[in-house]
């Protein structure tokens, strides 16, 4: 029986390679907009961020959720991204 290969993505905020699904997806969509990508199906731009309080706020302080978007990142998306990481 053949073994499934786990898709591995990398920490925008750390660089830490993670499991894909251990990760927050945020996205933003051909309209412009910003979600959070729990499914991972969303179609657009992505990124990637470790579900903890500290990636979300190291991505965002330093810029580097903006840069792998290559937009800015609206202030309500951080609210968002922090509620999101209690859900699962």
């Amino acid at each position: 029986m053949k073994v499934k290969k786990v898709p591995m993505r990398t920490c925008v905020a750390c660089n830490q390679s993670s499991p894909k699904r251990d990760l927050l997806r945020v996205v933003r969509c051909p309209d412009g907009s910003m979600v959070v990508d729990l499914k991972g199906k969303v179609s657009g731009r992505g990124a990637y961020l470790c579900r903890t309080r500290e990636c979300i706020e190291l991505g965002i302080k330093n810029r580097r959720l903006e840069r792998a978007l290559e937009h800015p990142v609206e202030p309500e998306l951080l609210q968002t991204l922090l509620e999101a990481t209690h859900v699962n």
